[in-house]
């Protein structure tokens, strides 16, 4: 079998506005490609960016939290469960790649994936920041910590958005930002820099979803999400049937003026 990658090529060729496409891999998998100006990089959607399965679990911080539990259940606590710096760059070089994946699926608007890859990252950083026993790698992986926040509470709020659960969303990015205020100062440029751009962005967000106009059947249906979550299913009949009057009645008032004009 040729190595030669000419004619993949050629039948993508490179256009800096189409980069990114999601197919279905050979045994029927979805994966994600992204068209370089010299190439193709594909990723697995699913688990590791790269398909690997360390120890046969979905991820090595799969692997650290097994290993976690393990300690608790042997020591009954987790108190001298330590990870080391060749346990901190496996970590290290997973939450790399799930950036470079999460980062292609935030600009794709790919919010729910997006999300799941930056509760990874995370989740990597709190297991670092508790159990990592060298303060450099520590401060190597926590520098970033304030952007990793700020694109999954974006990527939550959005989805909050777009199910019409606008007060929900706002409290996503409220919370984000008290979050990052508050967070430990690690001296590292990097630190400071995503701090003031991470708060910068989040606080622009809330002010675009707060003075954006809902609608009254948007409002409606955030009461019947409510309303369903509740249980409270005859109050969520009500309001469906009062959606279904009022966009009717918007459907008759646009047929309405599109006749007359």
């Amino acid at each position: 079998m040729s190595r030669d990658i000419t004619e993949i090529l050629k039948d993508w060729d490179y256009d800096p506005d189409d980069t990114t496409r999601i197919i279905k891999a050979d045994n029927g998998r979805e994966v994600l490609q992204v068209r370089q100006p010299l190439g193709i990089e594909q990723y697995e959607l699913a688990g590791r960016p790269d398909g690997w399965r360390p120890h046969g679990l979905e991820s090595y911080l799969a692997w650290y939290r097994q290993r976690l539990e393990d300690h608790k259940k042997t020591h009954h606590s987790d108190d001298e469960f330590r990870l080391s710096h060749e346990d901190f760059l496996k970590l290290q070089n997973e939450g790399i790649i799930y950036y470079y994946r999460y980062l292609v699926l935030f600009q794709m608007g790919d919010y729910e994936r997006t999300s799941r890859d930056t509760q990874h990252n995370l989740s990597i950083c709190d297991l670092i920041d508790k159990y990592v026993e060298n303060p450099k790698d520590k401060k190597e992986m926590l520098q970033y910590r304030p952007y990793i926040l700020r694109v999954n509470a974006i990527s939550k709020a959005m989805i909050s958005v777009n199910q019409h659960l606008k007060s929900a969303a706002t409290e996503i990015l409220e919370s984000a930002i008290e979050l990052i205020q508050n967070m430990p100062t690690i001296e590292t440029p990097a630190f400071q820099f995503e701090k003031l751009r991470s708060l910068l962005s989040l606080r622009t967000t809330l002010k675009e979803i707060i003075k954006k106009r809902i609608s009254p059947v948007d409002e409606l249906k955030e009461k019947l999400d409510k309303a369903v979550e509740e249980e409270n299913y005859e109050e969520a009949a009500r309001i469906r049937d009062k959606i279904l009057e009022m966009e009717n009645s918007e459907r008759l008032h646009d047929d309405l003026t599109n006749s007359t004009i």
